[in-house]
């Protein structure tokens, strides 16, 4: 068993389900303890001895079998059968239902954590939570439970019996069993922090899988496939030996216990014999506490096992617990109103900002105003801030108060969803799920109508190429659209945007990988169909964002101008520069058609 905040609420939970599979267990540990007097008795009559039987002693006879002991028998297996089956639905029911509550828990605790969280922490190693240390936890909640109770109760019930067939003998029993459980705690402490190193292990090794499956396309390109294949196999050497390590130890306690409890047979096959000897016992009644011994042999080892696991359960529970206490830097605060009808005007003032774990204002003094149904350009070199200001529009980190406002409402001051729900973005990422193209459009819907799909795939310039596909729009992506090319993925994620129909659309460097004549195709249908919203074009090429009403040119975290292209050429030096720069690119090395 294991305890800790985080699951403390469950045994509470389900405390009635709980109840009822502890009364079925106590029940079959109490009826499996009479199958020893029934030993007994077949063994004195089969001696020649007569029989105890109740307060009668009587010549073991056919209506005795049958009597006392075939059909007493046959109650005690149906017994044990319904109660054996009721408390295993009851535990491993419960302990199912615990590991979804706490995977329901887990996931909607990481989806409210900030873009930080995740640059911190390695995809792989959130999937081992979800998967080796939630089954871990499942096993331990519900084994857990079990074996505990199993081994108090049927463990003191046998051993009551023991005791009072001879005290002496059961003394000399307990002895190994004390010595069992100083061991295993000892043990139990270097088990759980070796079970913590074995999982670290392997979330290491899936970490490395996993980015090496991604990026198997440049390994290849780079012939770096040896270099990835060492690398691999240090990191599988590490988890092997990690393994070893814990399977030593759990090896050791296994030999440990069965060294223990064959002492203790050894201890009762030689004074028992002697107290037959002596005529202290019969034959019966020393088959009788071997049986209510052999019971206790399952408790004991059902010890060692119960050590092992709940060590592994600790340490779970500890790397489940990092989770679900990871702060959630980026939420809303008590009382925020709700942002409905949004028309679009965007607002910073004076906003300086730097990363949480930052050394540097990545943003300094930025100032500047987006009126509502304006379409706007935002170019500088990488690196210069841009993409930080959409973050701090959609709430990704956390904004200073009194810097951002939206249709004049103070970012903070309107709730996150309401905010998000009015906007849409093209990260520079971009990502695609592994399910059909037409779900990929209409993600924000759910489901839509085909007509709507298309026209959003027409504005984005992506129907013909989908058109060709052998399913259409049916056709199913591989994970993160790695079946389409760059510029195809770059259009499916602006259709998507375009379906929402929000009043900001935030475009983050997403006609990048499309030549100029396609660009120009979807900058001309955005032109037309986002009449009237705010629109948002994030570019390090001069000609993407040409024609937009207004450009803001940042660099090095800093505004340096604001205003049309025309008027940005006209009125800064670094501007022209840089449009140049680009022009003379373009002359020498041409577009490339993607």
């Amino acid at each position: 068993m294991i305890f800790g905040k985080h699951i403390n609420r469950y045994y509470l939970k389900h405390a009635p389900i709980l109840l009822l599979g502890l009364a079925a267990l106590i029940l079959v540990d109490y009826f499996q303890l009479k199958v020893p007097e029934l030993y007994r008795i077949v063994i004195n009559g089969i001696n020649g001895n007569p029989v105890n039987v109740g307060d009668q002693t009587v010549p073991l006879n056919l209506d005795v079998l049958l009597d006392q002991i075939c059909l007493p028998m046959i109650f005690i297996i149906l017994i044990m059968v319904i109660g054996r089956f009721l408390w295993r639905v009851c535990f491993y029911g419960t302990a199912i239902k615990v590991e979804t509550a706490l995977r329901n828990r887990m996931f909607d605790h990481s989806k409210n954590l900030s873009q930080e969280y995740y640059q911190i922490n390695k995809v792989g190693n959130l999937m081992s939570l979800y998967t080796n240390d939630l089954d871990t936890i499942q096993e331990c909640f519900g084994d857990g439970i079990l074996m505990f109770f199993d081994a108090l109760f049927l463990g003191i019930l046998a051993m009551i019996k023991m005791w009072n067939m001879d005290k002496l003998l059961t003394g000399l029993a307990l002895i190994p069993m004390t010595l069992l459980l100083a061991i295993g705690t000892i043990v139990g402490k270097t088990m759980m922090k070796k079970w913590e190193e074995r999982q670290q292990a392997f979330s290491d090794l899936s970490d490395f899988s996993q980015e090496s499956f991604s990026g198997i396309a440049v390994i290849k390109a780079f012939v770096k496939e040896l270099k990835e294949q060492t690398a691999f196999r240090k990191l599988n050497k590490q988890n092997e030996d990690t393994n070893v390590a814990y399977t030593k130890i759990s090896t050791l306690l296994n030999i440990l216990v069965t060294l223990l409890v064959e002492s203790v047979i050894c201890v009762i096959l030689g004074y028992g014999g002697y107290l037959v000897y002596c005529d202290r016992f019969d034959a019966g009644q020393l088959v009788e506490y071997i049986g209510y011994f052999s019971a206790i042999v399952w408790p004991v080892m059902a010890v060692s096992m119960l050590i092992e696991m709940t060590s592994r359960g600790k340490a779970s529970l500890n790397r489940i617990s990092a989770l679900l206490d990871a702060e959630i830097n980026v939420s809303d605060r008590f009382g925020v109103g709700e942002l409905s009808n949004l028309s679009g005007k965007i607002e910073f003032k004076n906003l300086s900002f730097r990363y949480p774990d930052g050394e540097y204002d990545v943003l300094k003094h930025i100032s500047f105003v987006i009126e509502a149904g304006e379409s706007v350009g935002i170019v500088g070199r990488t690196g210069s801030g841009k993409t930080t200001l959409v973050d701090l529009l959609l709430r990704t980190y956390n904004v200073p108060d009194g810097t951002l406002f939206v249709d004049d409402h103070d970012v903070n001051s309107v709730s996150i969803h309401s905010l998000r729900e009015g906007c849409a973005y093209v990260p520079q990422d971009n990502f695609l799920f592994s399910e059909s193209i037409s779900d990929n459009i209409a993600f924000a819907f759910g489901s839509a109508d085909d007509s709507d799909i298309q026209y959003a795939a027409e504005q984005s310039a992506v129907h013909d190429n989908i058109a060709m596909f052998k399913e259409g729009y049916h056709t199913i992506l591989g994970e993160r659209g790695v079946t389409v090319s760059g510029g195809q993925k770059q259009r499916i994620s602006i259709a998507r945007a375009l379906m929402k129909n929000a009043s900001i659309l935030i475009l983050d460097d997403s006609v990048s990988a499309v030549d100029t004549k396609t660009e120009k195709v979807i900058l001309d249908n955005l032109k037309q169909s986002r009449v009237g919203k705010t629109t948002i074009l994030i570019a390090h090429r001069i000609s993407t964002v040409e024609q937009m009403d207004k450009i803001i040119f940042i660099d090095e975290g800093q505004i340096r101008a604001v205003g049309t292209h025309d008027q940005l050429c006209a009125a800064c030096e670094d501007y022209r520069k840089m449009v140049a720069l680009q022009r003379l690119e373009d002359e020498v090395g041409g577009d490339d058609d993607v």
